[in-house]
Formats: structure tokens, C-alpha cells, sequence
């Protein structure tokens, strides 16, 4: 087990001006599962790959237990690698295709049989040893090149979008096997995904990257509660945050009649740079429905999405002569019908506040 940091890890690839990754700083603890989340083109596979040597790190440094590992190469690092691809021998059994890195280390007969048995036995691959990977399904193989990591004993495991060739339904029953076997095992982890869900349900922690910068760290629920910009209130969450533009005045942003409320101290901060705008956002399930005379937001319904325990209406809103889309949750039972016009307001206290410039917190 180990520490790992990022100081100022900067990596521009050739015939390219702007960096991929640009000074990161980030430090992961012992033993914890990190998220490395963003868009696709926002730094987060090239961060993972200078982690393991697979990317030169241009400026900055990249730290393992407070060695420096910049220019080592991936073999020297005692780092465990998890692709998307799963990068299984087709020609070799499962047992063979995890016991491959540690024959190439000459590790001794017996201590191999004992790490794949491990390793099998923690997940449930024992019946498919002498199987090849054609004759697996994509969570077996899955499984595999997880076990191929596992037998290593590394000090890091790196994962690389791991369950992005996997159904849905895979999707998350994998989810559920890798958090609980990265808790038993207690190696640190850092994981790659542009599924903001998967980061979410996974991570002790998530930092969120985008065009190459850090945007925030933390916990995923301090991310969904208090994020720190515009992008990240927005690409957390699903259904997306609500977040409009709208006129500012001295009580708050007016949304199509209905005042959304701030304090004194936000109305300043998004004033000063002469702004007349702010940024207001609320989540889908912070909202209630009144009546036409409540002061609400009126939303013409276009669409209704019937989840069971949720409904999602998403319609729309004329602000300033523009047709806004917005989406709110309701009571399944109470669900309006599509081209019904509807009446919203933010529950009290829910809704976030953005500069309209800068996208920062208020």
C-alpha cells in the first residue's frame, strides 16, 4: 500500500500548445479509491497514464509512497494496470493469464498457484481456470485482468475505464464487486471514468477534471452539496443541475416572475464586476410543485419520464424572450401529462449561486 501525489504534473503532447494535464496537484491517501472523473478530452486517462509511466511528465513531479517516480519506468513503480480492453492473452487459460506477470518475474512455482487460487477464490473465477478467454463473458474477463492485477501485490492499482464494454446491468453489479474487493483488500486505487455515476457510487473521493484542470476534489457527496463552479454543479448529478442565467437584482435572480432568494453578501459578490446577471441553479429533486398563484415558475411539460419510484418532467421556460429547458422530479403518482403548464419553486435554502462570469461559487 501506498501514498501517491501529484505536484504541478504537467503533460503537453507533441505539436500541441495546450496540456493535457496542466499542474496538477493532487495527493491520495493510503489505501484510498480515488476517482479521477471529466468529459472525454479532460485529462483524466492521460493523468492515469503518467501515474504508470505510460506518459512523459513534462513539469512537476509524480510521487509513490514519497518516491519519485517521474522518470522511472512502469515497470519499476510497483503499480497494477486495469484497461478497458481487459488485454487478456487469447492464446493462454485464465490461470495462465494471471499467473504471466509473475512467472516473468521468477517468482516460485507454489507461491503462483497459491496467488491465482487467492485471487480466483475472491472472484469466483475457480470453475474457469483452464478456460480461454474466448470462452468468457465481458464481466469474466473482466474479473480476469482484475485478477492479473490482484496477484501482483502492487502498491497501487491504476484503472482505466474498466467497465465501459460491459451492459448496464454488468455495469453495475461489477461496480459493487470492485468497491467491496478495493475495502478488503486496502490498496490504493485510482480510477478512471467519464460515467459520473459510477464515480459517485465508487470513490472515497472524486476529482472532477476539465480541459485539463482540476476543478475540485472531495467527497461525492460534499461535490453534489457544495460545488465549487458552474461546471462541476453541472456534471454532477443525474438529471443535470438546473443552471440558468438570469437577471440580478437586490433580493435575487428572477426566474420568469419567481425570485430565487440571495444574501446580501451574494448579490455583492456577483455585482463585482459590474455584472447584472448570476448564475442560480437548483437540483431536479429540490423543487415542488404549487399552484399558479404561489408565485411558482411556470414550466409547459414536454416531456414525462416514468422511472417507478421517480418521474422526471422535463418542459420548458421563456426567459428573456428564450425557450429555457428545464427538469424537475415529482411524485410518480402526481406526474402532470405533456403540453400541461406546470408551477415550480425551489425548495428553500436548496438552490446554488454562481458569478455569471466566472462560474465560481457565490
Amino acid at each position: 500500500m501506498a501514498t501517491v501525489r501529484f505536484e504541478k504534473a504537467t503533460r503537453v503532447y507533441p505539436g500541441t500548445t495546450r496540456p493535457a494535464v496542466d499542474a496538477l496537484d493532487l495527493d491520495i491517501a493510503d489505501g484510498e479509491f480515488l476517482v479521477l472523473v471529466g468529459p472525454s478530452g479532460s485529462g483524466k486517462s492521460t493523468a492515469l497514464r503518467m501515474l504508470a509511466g505510460l506518459e512523459d511528465v513534462d513539469e512537476g513531479a509524480i510521487f509513490i509512497d514519497d518516491r519519485d517516480v517521474t522518470n522511472l519506468p512502469p515497470k519499476d513503480r510497483d503499480i497494477a494496470m486495469v484497461f478497458q480492453n481487459y488485454a487478456l492473452y487469447p492464446h493462454m487459460t485464465v490461470y495462465e493469464n494471471m499467473a504471466f506477470a509473475l512467472k516473468l518475474r521468477h517468482t516460485p512455482k507454489h507461491e503462483i498457484a497459491e496467488r491465482v487460487k487467492k485471487a480466483a477464490a475472491l472472484l469466483q473465477l475457480e470453475e474457469y481456470l483452464d478456460r480461454k478467454p474466448k470462452a468468457l463473458s465481458g464481466g469474466q474477463r473482466q474479473r480476469v485482468a482484475m485478477g492479473r492485477a490482484i496477484v501482483r501485490q502492487p502498491q497501487v492499482f491504476l484503472m482505466d475505464e474498466p467497465l465501459s464494454n460491459l451492459d448496464a446491468k454488468l455495469r453495475v453489479q461489477t461496480r459493487t464487486q470492485i468497491a467491496t474487493l478495493q475495502a478488503d483488500l486496502g490498496i490504493t486505487t485510482v480510477y478512471v471514468t467519464h460515467d459520473q455515476v459510477e464515480a459517485m457510487t465508487m470513490g472515497h473521493r472524486v476529482a472532477v477534471l476539465d480541459g485539463g484542470v482540476l476543478q475540485q476534489v472531495d467527497t461525492p457527496r460534499a461535490l453534489y452539496d457544495r460545488p465549487v463552479n458552474v461546471f462541476v454543479a453541472g456534471f454532477i448529478g443525474s438529471p443535470a443541475m438546473n443552471i440558468k442565467a438570469v437577471p440580478l437584482t437586490d433580493e435575487g435572480g428572477v426566474f420568469g416572475g419567481m425570485v430565487v432568494p440571495l444574501t446580501a453578501e451574494q448579490v455583492a459578490a456577483a455585482r463585482a464586476d459590474g455584472a447584472a446577471h448570476v448564475r442560480v441553479g437548483f437540483r431536479p429533486e429540490h423543487t415542488e410543485l404549487v399552484g399558479a398563484d404561489d408565485g411558482g415558475m411556470p414550466i409547459k411539460v414536454e416531456l414525462v419520464e416514468e422511472l417507478g419510484s421517480d418521474a422526471y418532467v422535463y418542459g420548458t421556460v421563456a426567459l428573456e424572450g428564450h425557450d429555457e429547458r428545464f427538469v424537475v422530479r415529482v411524485e410518480p403518482r402526481r406526474a402532470p401529462q405533456m403540453g400541461e403548464v406546470v408551477y415550480v419553486k425551489p425548495r428553500v435554502g436548496s438552490h446554488h449561486a454562481f458569478h455569471a462570469t466566472t462560474g465560481e461559487r457565490l
